[in-house]
């Protein structure tokens, strides 16, 4: 199938949009359809998915739990089957490209089933309300539902006495999770060594032009 121009689509919704995946395009939800049922057989969640700027960015991720996080082998394949699903069926107009990634150790949160999945994690905040004092939060996600976040505010986990504060989702502009880095090695001393490649400090991500994006990745592999 031949690529397409981008056609300035306004499918990309608002980074704030966070109150309901319901908001999506017919198109996007059609994309939905077709690709989770394949991260479902390869026993990972769609975390989440986008068209923005000429980009289809598919997010996957390994259930909520896992010790790990998606490895470069899974996101290629993941690339294969998604590009071929999408040049069959044929769901979006307009040229685009399609990018498969993870989600990395600090994330976007974006819609509640985000917000839900992170509890416990510490997170960041920016407010739709530029009038308000604070608008940008920092604390501990405690709680979570269809509606809004409980954050626990300039807090550490486990920290009863600090103040919470319940914000509704159509108020928040954006969040991410927030990766608390261990303390930096002691002075006269060198980096320790690697232990193996977990991949934990950075996305991996598999980006090219569909249909020619899993071919691309397979090329940069061989070199």
């Amino acid at each position: 199938m031949s690529e397409r121009a981008p056609t300035g689509s306004t499918e990309a919704r608002p980074v704030s949009a966070m109150a309901s995946l319901g908001g999506e395009t017919p198109s996007m939800a059609a994309v939905r359809r077709l690709i989770a049922p394949i991260v479902e057989q390869m026993a990972l969640d769609l975390y989440d998915l986008e068209h923005r700027g000429g980009i289809v960015r598919v997010t996957i991720d390994t259930p909520a739990g896992s010790p790990s996080g998606v490895d470069l082998e899974a996101i290629a394949l993941a690339t294969r089957l998604i590009s071929r699903e999408l040049d069959h069926s044929d769901p979006l107009p307009g040229r685009y490209t399609l990018e498969v990634t993870s989600p990395g150790v600090e994330r976007s949160l974006r819609t509640p089933a985000h917000f839900m999945r992170e509890v416990g994690k510490t997170v960041a905040l920016r407010l739709s309300d530029v009038t308000v004092e604070h608008r940008r939060l920092t604390g501990v996600l405690i709680a979570a539902d269809d509606d809004a976040a409980t954050i626990r505010v300039g807090g550490a986990d486990g920290d009863a006495d600090a103040p919470e504060q319940r914000i509704e989702y159509h108020r928040i502009d954006r969040a991410r999770t927030v990766f608390e880095w261990g303390p930096g090695p002691k002075p006269g001393r060198g980096p320790s060594k690697s232990k193996g490649s977990s991949g934990a400090s950075r996305d991996r991500t598999s980006t090219g032009q569909r249909p020619r994006a899993a071919s691309k990745l397979e090329n940069q592999e061989e070199s």
